[in-house]
């Protein structure tokens, strides 16, 4: 399905027609889960939050949203920051059953989002994403675009329209920017 056609299902869907939805949604979900999966990619096997409870968790939050989507793009971004928020959600709860927890050296990479072994550092992280965001909510939106949207850098700069190697200086003085903040 191109993104033009996705686009006019969202518009459909969001003025109320719920065929468009019952269009939508094998798409809705496909994208879901391929964004899922890159977060659990690196999961053990084990890990208490399931890509399929990740998805069911977005697609519900989407679907309840009342968001004006102006295109796929802003719908996939707008899943990411839902993504995010489950994730900084679980992350929290699994920190507070174990009581605590210490904190952990890190790399800013995309696979970080989808280790285990960083539940307190995907804290940190989205702490650090939230003073980035009140300094700069471009270069937050890069990142959370990309570490937790799935989005390749090209897509992220497209959908926030700007150049690609604006882009890529935006995410790399982000990343150092975060990388200094959560040291």
């Amino acid at each position: 399905m191109s993104s033009n056609e996705v686009t006019q299902l969202i518009h459909q869907w969001q003025a109320g027609d719920a065929a468009a939805l019952d269009r939508l949604t094998p798409f809705i979900y496909d994208e879901l889960k391929r964004l899922a999966r890159g977060y659990m990619r690196s999961e053990s096997a084990g890990h208490t939050l399931q890509a399929t409870a990740l998805v069911n968790e977005a697609f519900l939050k989407l679907s309840d949203a009342e968001i004006d989507y102006s295109n796929r793009s802003h719908f996939v971004a707008t899943a990411a920051r839902m993504m995010r928020r489950t994730l900084v959600d679980h992350a929290r709860a699994k920190r507070n059953q174990k009581h605590g927890g210490g904190n952990v050296n890190s790399t800013l990479h995309e696979e970080f989002v989808a280790d285990q072994n960083n539940t307190p550092a995907i804290l940190e992280m989205d702490m650090a994403l939230e003073k980035l965001e009140i300094k700069d909510a471009r270069l937050a939106g890069a990142v959370e675009l990309v570490f937790f949207g799935g989005l390749t850098y090209d897509q992220a700069a497209d959908y926030l329209g700007i150049a690609r190697t604006t882009f890529y200086e935006d995410l790399r003085f982000a990343k150092a920017w975060l990388k200094n903040e959560m040291q």
